[in-house]
């Protein structure tokens, strides 16, 4: 039996191609020859990014481009997927998202998930509390840290010049000077001499903006971490199941401005990443964070989160994904996108909305939850197929030449036309608009 469930997300379709590959971006190959095939019959998409339709152009001047280069007709397998993922050579536009110190994140599946990632040459980000939470033990002792497992897995596996480690801090690491340790400790040396180590500062999430994070702890953890979080008995009267929860921090444009040189200045070698959550004044945030020197922003999506989280918060806080990203608009650096990511088209429409990667996080759970050993490369192999299948029929042949011309949206939403700081057609909303 599986561990996992993810009501609301496509659990089956993800487990199968976690199994099949890339059989699973067609049609059952068994039906070839007696079953006529058309659009999916079903409900509407769920959000905004799925409505929006992906259009390739008549005319393709960028493909007879290609042609001449090749000196034959162009395939799609002439794609090129490789990008620049925040200051890392990456063989996908493509990222492991962060799991966080929750059960499911932080155990056996995310070493695996891990571990296949490297082998996949993609970014992996190690998500906040870890240390905090489950400790952190050098090597030589009877007891290996959770992030040093993660770590390992990725090191053991990872090409060479491919993929890179991302750790998140929050307010709680900080107090932990997780960075500082890790900066300091030999096991990192080779991702720092490789130049594949990142630090990511943690504004916010998407599955409970304005929050911290939080998670469900027993009676006897809840005591260990009482001196470290806030511990509440709001889940049973008694208390035998405790809800932990983190400090999401305080952040002004200055204070953000302050922690990115404090970042850049005392750990050189590491590249500096900031995440938000979709907050309505996402444009400005990403702004600043660029011109104080980020390698990275990563905004996740309304829709995005694997941790535990209110329902309320999970249902009707925060931005999509598309519409923080049509706030945005042109970036200005390195900009990655999360939220509800598992397959190709999805990817391509955050990545033609100015994204240079996108980031899997429950899709890549349930993959090495169905497959601990390839569950997650079957995955991925299947979007890559579908990624260059969709940029080749676009007349394109690198992720970088996707852009909003390759999108038409149904609901009269002209994302490329819209400035920054507007609101969507039809709605007047002052208190939204981008400073």
């Amino acid at each position: 039996m599986t561990a996992l469930s993810t009501p609301g997300f496509p659990d089956g379709a993800i487990r199968a191609r976690a199994r099949n590959g890339t059989a699973e971006v067609f049609p059952d190959a068994t039906t070839y020859g007696t079953r006529l095939y058309g659009p999916s019959a079903g409900a509407l998409p769920a959000d905004s990014l799925d409505r929006a339709r992906i259009v390739p152009p008549v005319f393709m001047p960028q493909r007879l481009e290609k042609l001449i280069d090749l000196a034959r007709e162009p395939e799609f397998t002439d794609v090129d997927l490789g990008s620049r993922v925040g200051g890392f050579t990456a063989r996908l536009p493509l990222y492991l998202s962060a799991f966080g110190s929750t059960r499911a994140g932080s155990g056996d599946l995310a070493v695996h998930a891990s571990r296949q990632a490297a082998r996949l040459g993609i970014p992996m980000v190690i998500g906040e509390n870890m240390i905090p939470v489950h400790g952190y033990r050098r090597a030589g002792d009877a007891t290996r840290s959770a992030l040093l497992a993660r770590v390992e897995a990725y090191l053991d596996a990872a090409p060479d010049g491919a993929g890179g480690v991302v750790v998140q801090q929050s307010t709680e690491d900080a107090d932990s000077e997780v960075w500082n340790l890790l900066y300091s400790d030999p096991a990192f040396r080779p991702l720092l001499e490789t130049g594949r180590l990142a630090f990511e500062l943690k504004t916010g999430q998407g599955a409970k903006p304005g929050l911290g994070g939080m998670t469900v702890v027993d009676r006897a953890e809840a005591e260990q971490l009482a001196r470290r979080f806030t511990v509440r008995k709001v889940l049973d009267p008694e208390g035998e199941r405790q809800l932990r929860c983190a400090t999401p921090g305080t952040f002004t444009d200055e204070i953000l401005r302050q922690q990115l040189r404090f970042m850049r200045n005392n750990f050189p070698k590491a590249r500096t990443w900031v995440k938000f959550h979709p907050g309505r004044d996402i444009a400005h945030a990403a702004r600043t964070a660029w011109s104080a020197g980020a390698d990275a922003v990563t905004v996740d999506g309304a829709e995005g989160g694997t941790g535990w989280a209110p329902g309320v918060f999970l249902d009707h806080v925060g931005l999509p994904l598309a519409e923080s990203l049509r706030r945005i608009g042109r970036p200005e650096g390195c900009l990655l996108a999360a939220g509800g990511m598992w397959e190709g088209g999805r990817a391509v429409r955050a990545l033609a909305l100015g994204a240079t990667a996108v980031g899997l996080g429950r899709a890549a759970l349930v993959a090495v939850d169905e497959d601990p050993e390839h569950g997650l490369e079957r995955l991925v192999d299947s979007i890559a197929l579908e990624l260059r299948l969709l940029i080749s029929a676009l007349g394109k042949y690198t992720v970088a030449a996707l852009a909003p011309e390759d999108l038409w949206w149904p609901d009269g939403q002209p994302s490329h036309l819209a400035p920054a700081d507007a609101p969507p057609l039809g709605v007047t909303d002052p208190a939204g608009a981008t400073p």
